[in-house]
């Protein structure tokens, strides 16, 4: 919504080769309230005058000597690149309005003037025009957090990767369908898995390992749980237990949408064995 000392600030330019008029309309628009009015009875700087100032409406008589007001408007459509007109037109010929509209004028205004149809129709096109420029000044921040946001949390992934990687024995990453797209470490040489059967798929060999244990770690990734220092084990074929610790949490992209997990993991076995000796 707009305030009213919005509208009324709005700038506005008159642009007709008439004198009598321009002043009416001054006269009109300054005993509402509006404070920001220029006036040019010159056509040929209108388009040099918008470029200055941006008008939030302007005022265009379309019939001038010299250059008429369609001449105006198509110098206008080189300045307002996004295609958006603030253009109200003014004209005595009822045959004028369809073409005026047809060349990018937003709204029209008869001659002689009724002056409340012209502060209406001032109204209704500044209300249109400035939140125009709310919506698309909205965007633009939208646009901008959307960038910090993604920027910090690439900053966060590589600073936790880093992280991880000094801490853990490996670094994973999986997509939203359990596919691994990232290992960072020897998983490989530790879980005795060809890296051409983890990278770009789902690990499916699941030998040795106790069922009911990847069971439940299975099930927190499917629940998208985070999940601190889950023990595993697996048995190997010389008949030995191997003890895997494993941290994980899900991630989301900057619209909250799910795309995977990441997590780090640990061969523990030494330790496990150790504690349990000395037990």
């Amino acid at each position: 919504m707009l305030e009213t000392s919005e509208i009324l600030n709005a700038s506005i330019l008159i642009v007709d080769d008439q004198e009598a008029n321009v002043l009416l309309l001054e006269k009109m628009l300054r005993n509402i309230g509006y404070l920001n009015i220029t006036s040019t009875r010159d056509p040929a700087s209108v388009c040099g005058l918008h470029a200055k100032h941006r008008y939030d409406l302007i005022l265009l008589d379309l019939q001038m000597p010299g250059m008429d007001g369609f001449q105006v408007m198509e110098g206008l459509k080189k300045i307002e690149t996004g295609g958006y007109l603030p253009v109200l037109v003014i004209t005595a010929q009822p045959g004028h309005k369809l073409r005026a509209l047809q060349s990018g004028a937003k709204d029209f205004v008869s001659k002689p003037f009724d002056l409340v149809e012209v502060q209406t129709r001032i109204h209704n096109m500044l209300e249109v025009r400035l939140l125009y420029q709310k919506l698309g000044n909205y965007n633009k921040v939208l646009e901008q957090t959307v960038l910090e946001r993604t920027a910090e949390l690439r900053e966060s992934e590589a600073r936790f990767k880093s992280f991880t990687e000094l801490s853990s024995d490996w670094y994973w990453e999986q997509d939203a369908q359990g596919n691994f797209t990232q290992v960072h470490g020897p998983v490989f040489e530790m879980l005795g898995i060809e890296p051409s059967n983890m990278v770009g798929s789902k690990v499916n060999d699941l030998s040795g390992w106790n069922v009911a244990e990847r069971a439940e770690l299975d099930a927190k990734i499917a629940s998208r749980q985070p999940f601190l220092d889950f023990l595993y084990s697996r048995r190997n074929a010389e008949g030995t237990t191997q003890y895997l610790q494993v941290s994980g949490e899900p991630m989301f992209d900057s619209a909250s949408r799910f795309i995977g997990y990441r997590g780090i993991g640990m061969d523990v076995t030494e330790r496990i064995n150790a504690t349990r000796k000395s037990g």
